[in-house]
C-alpha cells in the first residue's frame, strides 16, 4: 500500500491551514502537500505552520523553484525545520515556472545545471559538510551549517521532461509527478529517473486530482475548468487527465495502477468544496 497524502491547495485561506492540517492528521493521512506559486503563499512559512499544527505526518514541499533560493539560505531554513519535526519534511525543488522566474528576473542561464547544483549544495550543507562549489550557476566558498539536521530531510525534484527526469534520478531522492498523469506516464518517467542512475529507494510522488461524485455532469461543471487547463499544460485532450474524479468505487482500482506503475506516494488534490470530508471518503473506500 502506498503513503497516501493530500494537497493544502493554494487557492485555499492561509489562515484555514493549521486545522486543515490537523484534520488531515487525524483522518489517517500520511503526508500533507503544500504548493509554491508566485503571488500565493511561501513555502518555508506554510511548511512550519503546518508541522507545528500536527505531531506525525510527514509534510512535504511541493514545489520551491531553485532559482528563488540561495542553497545556503535554503539549506539553513530546512536544517532548522528538520531538527525541530525530525522525519517529517520532504523538500521538494524545481526549476520553476519560466514566465514567472522572468517576472522576477531570476531566470537562469542552464535551469538545469542550476537545480543539480542547488540539490547538491543543499544536500551537503544538510549533512554537515563545508561546502565550497564553484558551480555554472551556484558558487559557495566554504560555508557550513552550525546546526545541521540529526534526520536528513529527503530532497525530491518536481520535474517533467527527460533530462530533469534523469537528473532527478542522479541527485535527488525522489520525484514529484503533477496531477494528470498516469500510470503510462509513470512508466515512462521512471525510465528516464532510473536513467539518471535512481536505485529502488527513489521515491515516486505522484499528485492526483479528487473528486468524489456519482453524477458525471455535476461532476464536469465543478472540475471541469481544472481538468482543461491541466490538459493543456500536458498537451493532451481533457479525457486523459488520469484522475480519482468519480464515484468511490473506482478509486481503489485507480490507486492499484498508480502503485503497479510505481508510485510510493499519492498524494490526493480535492477539487471543489469539503476538501477533508473527500478525502476522508477516500481513504475508506481505500480501506483506511
Amino acid at each position: 500500500m502506498p503513503r497516501i497524502g493530500v494537497l493544502f491547495d493554494r487557492d485555499l485561506p492561509p489562515e484555514d491551514l493549521p486545522a486543515f492540517a490537523a484534520a488531515a492528521e487525524e483522518a489517517g493521512a500520511d503526508d500533507l502537500w503544500i504548493v509554491e506559486d508566485l503571488g500565493w503563499a511561501g513555502s518555508i512559512s506554510t511548511t512550519a505552520l503546518a508541522l507545528a499544527a500536527t505531531s506525525r505526518i510527514r509534510v512535504g514541499i511541493g514545489i520551491a523553484p531553485a532559482p528563488l533560493r540561495s542553497p545556503a539560505l535554503l539549506a539553513m531554513e530546512l536544517a532548522m525545520l528538520a531538527r525541530v519535526h525530525p522525519g517529517r519534511l520532504v523538500a521538494g525543488l524545481g526549476h520553476g515556472v519560466p514566465e514567472w522566474m522572468r517576472q522576477l528576473g531570476v531566470k537562469p542561464k542552464s535551469p538545469l545545471s542550476l537545480l543539480e547544483e542547488t540539490i547538491v549544495a543543499v544536500q551537503g550543507l544538510l549533512r554537515g559538510e563545508t561546502v565550497t562549489l564553484d558551480g555554472r550557476e551556484v558558487c559557495i566558498d566554504g560555508v557550513r551549517l552550525v546546526h545541521p539536521p540529526t534526520v536528513l530531510p529527503p530532497i525530491v525534484t518536481g520535474v517533467v521532461k527527460p533530462r530533469s527526469l534523469e537528473l532527478s534520478g542522479r541527485v535527488a531522492d525522489g520525484t514529484i509527478i503533477a496531477e494528470g498523469n498516469g500510470p503510462e506516464q509513470l512508466t515512462d518517467a521512471l525510465t528516464h529517473i532510473r536513467r539518471g542512475g535512481a536505485a529502488d529507494e527513489h521515491e515516486l510522488i505522484v499528485f492526483t486530482y479528487l473528486h468524489v461524485n456519482d453524477d458525471p455532469a455535476d461532476a464536469e461543471k465543478i472540475t471541469g475548468s481544472m481538468v482543461e487547463g491541466q490538459a493543456s499544460w500536458l498537451g493532451v485532450p481533457p479525457s486523459e487527465v488520469f484522475s480519482l474524479i468519480g464515484p468511490l468505487d473506482q478509486m481503489p482500482s485507480k490507486v492499484e495502477a498508480l502503485t503497479g506503475a510505481g508510485a510510493k506516494t499519492i498524494v490526493l488534490r480535492p477539487l471543489g468544496p469539503d476538501p477533508i470530508p473527500q478525502f476522508k471518503a477516500a481513504l475508506k473506500a481505500l480501506g483506511r
